[in-house]
């Protein structure tokens, strides 16, 4: 099992930023493979199958300052370990589009990342990156984040969260070194869906379209978050 969580602040206010990357990948593959994901107030959370692996998805619930609470209280829930973690979330050092997936290092000056540190004990959690770019000459970052993407930004913002989705599909199904050998790689050089890998499989994963068929499941929370 993997369990990914998607890093941003809570309501409408904040979608689209560039704060709530994160959380659009999570809603992303919520969408493809028909997760419901249902709300305590701490997270909203569901899960499916997704090939040989059981995917969990989560939301938290709480701002991006005190995220360590929500994934405190999933893990718990779920019985598992940071290791069995997957987040998601923005980079002001990564160029646009780029990603970037590692296993568990430091905070890298995010707050969200750090909250969760705090509240587990440990970095041991794998991250995936989605760099948003550096704010322009003289602007403060905490509110850079909380912009949305520009109009010319818009198509490869979308790009890199439809890339950080198949990452994240990889990485539950054929392990995380096999995703960090396909996405850590510039936004320009991906290669073409279908792609042969030596193995004879496609380089990339690409999500079924929306509406397809799978074993989906839900939480037993109670409260739906609209997406």
């Amino acid at each position: 099992m993997m369990i990914v969580v998607g890093l941003g602040n809570p309501g409408r206010r904040y979608r689209g930023t560039r704060h709530n990357v994160g959380q659009d990948v999570a809603r992303r593959l919520a969408d493809r493979f028909r997760i419901r994901l249902e709300g305590d107030g701490r997270a909203a959370a569901g899960k499916a199958r997704v090939g040989s692996a059981t995917l969990v998805l989560a939301i938290p619930e709480t701002y991006m300052n005190v995220s360590g609470q929500a994934v405190k209280d999933l893990l718990q829930r779920r019985r598992r370990r940071s290791e069995d973690l997957l987040v998601v979330h923005d980079d002001l050092d990564l160029t646009l589009g780029h990603l970037r997936l590692r296993p568990g290092n430091g905070a890298g000056g995010h707050n969200g990342v750090r909250s969760i540190i705090e509240e587990l004990g440990t970095g041991a959690f794998s991250r995936l990156r989605i760099g948003i770019g550096r704010p322009p000459a003289g602007q403060d970052p905490a509110e850079f984040v909380l912009e949305r993407f520009t109009s010319e930004e818009r198509p490869k913002i979308d790009e890199a969260i439809e890339r950080a989705a198949e990452a994240v599909v990889v990485a539950a199904t054929e392990g995380l070194a096999a995703a960090m050998n396909r996405y850590n790689r510039r936004a320009t050089g991906t290669p073409p869906a279908g792609t042969p890998n030596r193995n004879g499989t496609n380089s990339t994963q690409r999500l079924p379209p929306a509406g397809a068929p799978n074993q989906s499941g839900t939480s037993s929370n109670k409260r739906l978050l609209t997406p």
